[in-house]
């Protein structure tokens, strides 16, 4: 199956799911707003996400799905990657459960090292409650990661791409419910009290869909006393970098949360609907490529066919950059149109789409530096390389901080939002330098000639978005129809525009494309 296929399966599913998301997001703006509860909901919910990001998606993943690919394919075949995995799964889940185990009697540390300033004893309340309720998801989401590395090791991508959508459904069906119970506008804690008991439920119902989907592909995982056999042993060794790394990323986060706790009014929020829409093409472009890309690498790399990593790897750059810097122009130039349309109503009103589009039109600067980082880091981790992302990271991470130190006061969460945008494009040139200085990776000249006239199209994009966006204002704070009518013809436009202009000027190697949807990556 080619790159483009693949992508096009995992990133399709993405898409669903971000929708899903987007959706959930739009009735939790209207159903909760932007106040001291919905900043405890999302507060609370980042700490989960953190450890699953940090322990299941990145270190997990980079460092198993590899060593399971080798006995898949190996002398061993099934029988070897059934016993390896199960040996990983037997020594995984003990140490969950004492993760889990230990957060919960440390929640209220946990949430006033984040806050670090005086805070409302409600607001506080809320999330230690909040996120105790919530923090075991990571033990059920770190099994189903370890289900989702199996399936992908044979190319079976679309369970792993869809189960974020049952997380979405089940918060969606959530607040519907608590909202049509808890109808007062004193009620809002009961409304986060609901939603959040739905987490954990939807990390069961996500565990079931992909444990039925590895029976399908004949995996059948079992829980047997815990061994530390050489290859756990070396998954560990593996994967400590990886955590690592990604532990930089994840500070960055909780770090963001930190000094968002320093600014007045609701900045958590703020960010956490602005993000949603920058999450949107990161989920769909970087996270599809890079999640397709790692088991093709890691197979030419370890058949020492070097050509063809290099040609894996700068489809994935023309690919991704094809689609992320439009979405980056129209998201930046668009932001509080796209906020307006999309999330206000209810309690989240005008001033607050305001103030979440000037931190989204910041955030997205960063956006297809983040998309690179996803598609140049499994050049590395196909090598068991998972040192070199770890210092990319910590770089990014220390101008992440010292710009905030710098610019927070007089920035606020804008300037918390481009700080962030400013470390991904670090990260990314860092991650070059060393594929370029160590011969892992050279773009061409002609790839580089692509990408310039592909900016050249985005701008020409955006000018045409500019233009637009005062004839449509009327339209983006009115009822529905106006709404959807003014989305429409600004993604309309910008469809036209973009690739309009990129066929027009050959921001696309017309031969090459054609040739990705039927050639083998």
């Amino acid at each position: 199956m080619s790159l483009v296929k693949h992508v096009g399966t995992i990133g399709g599913l993405t898409m669903v799911s971000r929708v899903a998301g987007m959706a959930r997001e739009m009735i939790f703006a209207r159903v909760l707003g932007a106040n001291e509860v919905t900043d405890a909901w999302f507060q609370a919910f980042i700490i989960p996400n953190v450890f699953r990001r940090l322990f299941a998606e990145g270190a997990f993943s980079a460092a198993f799905v590899p060593m399971f690919s080798k006995k898949l394919h190996g002398e061993g075949g099934l029988e070897a990657a059934r016993s390896f995995s199960d040996d990983v799964l037997s020594v995984f889940l003990p140490v969950l459960l004492a993760l889990t185990a230990l957060f919960e009697l440390a929640m209220p540390g946990v949430i006033w090292l984040l806050a670090d300033k005086p805070v409302n004893p409600a607001e506080f309340d809320y999330s230690v409650a909040f996120a105790r309720i919530m923090f075991p998801y990571i033990l059920l989401i770190s099994v189903v990661t370890l289900l989702t590395g199996m399936l992908n090791s044979v190319s079976r991508f679309a369970p792993g791409a869809s189960f974020p959508i049952i997380l979405n459904l089940v918060l969606i069906a959530a607040l519907l419910g608590a909202e049509a119970l808890f109808t007062s506008q004193a009620a809002v804690e009961e409304v986060g009290l609901a939603i959040a008991l739905a987490v954990p439920v939807a990390g069961l119902a996500q565990l079931a869909w992909l444990y039925f989907w590895a029976r399908r592909a004949g995996f059948r995982p079992h829980i047997r006393r815990p061994r530390l056999t050489p290859e756990v042993k070396r998954l560990g060794i593996i994967a400590l970098p990886a955590a690592i790394g990604g532990g930089a990323y994840q500070i960055n986060t909780l770090l963001q949360v930190y000094f968002l706790n320093q600014l007045e009014g609701s900045a958590v929020s703020w960010m956490n609907y602005a993000d949603r829409l920058n999450q949107l093409p990161l989920g769909i472009i970087g996270i599809a490529l890079s999640t397709a890309i790692l088991p093709t690498l890691s197979r030419f790399i370890g058949g020492d066919n070097h050509e063809g990593a290099v040609r894996v790897q700068s489809d994935a750059i023309e690919l991704g950059m094809l689609l992320t810097l439009p979405a980056t122009v129209a998201l930046a130039v668009c932001g509080i149109p796209f906020v307006t349309m999309i999330f206000q109503g209810g309690r989240f009103d005008l001033a607050d789409a305001a103030a979440t589009g000037q931190v989204l039109a910041a955030l997205v600067l960063g956006l297809p530096a983040y998309v690179l980082v996803k598609v140049l880091v499994p050049n590395f981790y196909a090598r068991s390389d998972t040192r070199t992302p770890v210092y990319a990271a910590l770089v990014a991470l220390l101008l992440f901080v010292g710009f905030n130190v710098v610019m927070l006061d007089t920035m606020g969460a804008v300037g918390v939002a481009l700080a962030s945008a400013l470390g991904a494009w670090l990260n990314a040139a860092y991650l070059y330098v060393v594929m370029v200085h160590r011969g892992y990776y050279r773009g061409s000249w002609a790839l580089l000639g692509r990408l310039a006239r592909q900016l050249l199209a985005a701008l020409a994009m955006g000018l045409a978005l500019w233009q637009a966006n005062g004839l449509l204002a009327g339209y983006y704070s009115a009822g529905l129809f106006e709404r959807l009518f003014a989305l429409l013809v600004l993604v309309i436009a910008s469809v036209v525009v973009y690739f309009g202009v990129a066929y027009l000027i050959g921001a696309v190697d017309r031969q090459r494309l054609a040739t990705l949807t039927t050639k083998k990556a």
